[in-house]
């Protein structure tokens, strides 16, 4: 089952194989759960969202249709429940995210290496809690077109097939997003600094040179 590919997989699992979809899962639960608490800033409505989305996944199986890949799909899916759980969340509130990678944001905000040093790590920590501040505070579709493109590194025309929208409204979406965060996030701007975050003109988010997709 290891061999087969994902549509292979899915096919299978239409088909009646109990062991299919499972496979799917575990082969993409991990960056799935990632775009969902991404999107929803909130572990619990992120896990609700996740199971929401591979339900929907499960049951719907029949209507992949192989235009995209099946991870696209399925990203789709779990994008949709994510901005559904969004929109019905009257007070938005912040849950700070579990310790991950230090230095994890958009664009990779902090360079790892100054981790070494303690205070650098401090310094680091409060800045990711800042930037997942800052994305909380995104409209949901600029949301997930900041998740998508910046933070998963999808190309423009992957995120607009997952969001199920043209190419040109995930570049308006990100592009307003990014104006958002370069203007919430003007006090971390440091362009002499190794590593250090910088906020260009054009709204983007880079780190020492180098930033998420246009």
């Amino acid at each position: 089952m290891s061999e087969q590919t994902d549509a292979e997989l899915l096919a299978a699992h239409c088909a009646g194989d109990p062991d299919a979809f499972t496979e799917i899962v575990r082969r993409h639960r991990d960056r799935l759960w990632a775009v969902a608490l991404r999107t929803t800033g909130n572990r619990e409505e992120a896990s609700d969202a996740l199971q929401d989305a591979l339900i929907s996944a499960y049951r719907r199986a029949d209507s992949f249709r192989g235009d995209s890949a099946v991870t696209t799909w399925l990203h789709r899916i779990v994008v949709n429940a994510s901005l559904d759980r969004l929109r019905r969340r009257s007070v938005r509130t912040w849950v700070p995210l579990p310790d991950e990678a230090a230095g994890e944001s958009p664009a990779t905000l902090i360079d790892d290496s100054r981790l070494a040093d303690p205070r650098a790590a401090v310094e680091s920590s409060e800045t990711v809690r800042e930037v997942r501040d800052a994305l909380d505070t995104l409209p949901p579709d600029q949301r997930a077109a900041i998740v998508l493109v910046d933070l998963e590194g999808w190309s423009v025309e992957e995120a607009a097939r997952a969001l199920d929208c043209p190419i040109g409204t995930v570049k308006s979406r990100c592009f307003r997003g990014r104006a958002k965060l370069a203007e919430r996030l003007a006090h971390l701007r440091n362009p002499d600094a190794p590593g250090a975050v910088v906020l260009p003109d054009n709204g983007g988010v880079t780190v020492d040179g180098e930033g998420g997709a246009p």
